[in-house]
């Protein structure tokens, strides 16, 4: 079968099976008596309708490109890092322990040591996982799904025992300094005399994120590592032949995705939460699988597909706030297009290389 052109790869065929995601919402939502068109009309304007929905929406989007970022390096490498939502509460714990140990007297001082810290727990939360996969040969998505246990049982007896303050009931560390927060994006454009997002989480955390994309673009295609990391995910066999190293390159693909897992905890606990609590990461680490599978593994993609991870996010808590359409439908919306997305992806590419191929047969007939 010849191969459809690169935009319709990357543009056409996630739009087709987005399409038929929501048109099978659309069912669902008919099918317990209420209006589809309504239900979109609340989630767009709960989400994109308001610089409040805008403020959530982009919070959430931030989240959801550190994980994208984490499962997509992993993935040219051929590992499936399921791990990421163990790897970005140890990355929490690490922002924690650096923002509690230091008196930082500013945010712009404290936030690259927090990115430190959290990039570094996650990065070692996802090296025993690589370790394991590279030298004893346990298949990666195995060990990283045990780690997310792992992780949260640790986590769990963290605060608990060792972080929470004395006299609290609450199984969360002691807020963080006020020198040490960082600025949300409404108090940016407040400085510039427009009032947006007023009550929102969103904050600079977004600019790291986006650093973050141009960065893992330049890592997987502007360099020697890049190369590598490509070359063993397409054939290990031919890999080795070129002399590159499977131990290396299986740990360090890890690292720097466990390390991206990681970072974002410098949007929900140091941004948003302004302390480490429990069970900060919301499942994100999952939402990064699809993200990244939606974004066909490239950092544009992974970006354009945590927006619309976000607006279902923001927009589900609307439309469960707003109407009587239940919060886990927006559950059932994403599962649907992961489901479209990634395990139907043929259902929808198969068709559209065959109908490329016929035209461009008869184009040259």
């Amino acid at each position: 079968m010849e191969r459809m052109p690169k935009w319709a790869d990357v543009i056409l065929t996630p739009l087709i099976s987005l399409v038929l995601a929501f048109a099978i919402s659309a069912l669902v939502i008919l099918a317990i008596g209420e209006s589809p068109v309504e239900a979109l009309k609340v989630m767009v304007e709960g989400a994109l309708g308001s610089s409040y929905g805008w403020g959530f929406t982009l919070y959430y989007t931030t989240n959801f490109i550190f994980t994208g970022l984490a499962v997509m390096v992993a993935y040219h490498a051929g590992l499936f890092n399921i791990g990421g939502e163990g790897q970005a509460a140890m990355g929490g714990l690490g922002v924690a322990l650096v923002l509690l140990a230091v008196p930082w007297p500013h945010w712009a001082l404290a936030l690259p040591a927090a990115m430190i810290g959290g990039a570094a727990f996650g990065a070692l939360w996802a090296l025993i996982p690589a370790w394991l996969q590279a030298k004893r040969g346990s298949h990666i998505v195995i060990t990283t799904i045990m780690f997310n246990f792992i992780a949260a049982a640790l986590l769990n007896y963290v605060l608990v025992n060792l972080l929470r303050p004395v006299g609290s009931m609450d199984p969360a560390s002691a807020s963080f300094a006020a020198p040490t927060h960082l600025p949300k994006i409404s108090d940016m454009a407040l400085a510039f005399g427009i009032e947006w997002g007023k009550n929102t989480p969103a904050n600079v955390s977004l600019f790291v994120a986006l650093v973050a994309c141009l960065l893992v673009w330049l890592l997987i295609w502007r360099s020697r590592l890049g190369f590598e990391i490509r070359a063993f995910g397409k054939s290990e066999r031919g890999a080795i032949y070129a002399g590159i190293s499977p131990v290396r390159i299986t740990v360090i693909a890890m690292l720097i995705s466990g390390a991206l897992a990681g970072l974002m905890a410098v949007n929900n606990v140091m941004g948003e939460a302004e302390r480490l609590v429990l069970n900060a990461v919301e499942g994100a680490g999952f939402i990064g699988i699809a993200v990244a599978l939606m974004g066909r593994n490239h950092p544009l993609g992974v970006l354009l597909a945590a927006f619309l991870f976000g607006f279902l996010y923001q927009g589900g808590g609307e439309l469960a706030l707003w109407t009587s359409i239940p919060r886990e439908l927006i559950v059932v919306i994403q599962a649907l297009v992961i489901l479209f997305t990634g395990a139907l992806d043929n259902m929808v590419r198969m068709p559209l290389e065959r109908l490329f191929a016929a035209r461009r047969r008869k184009k040259d007939a």
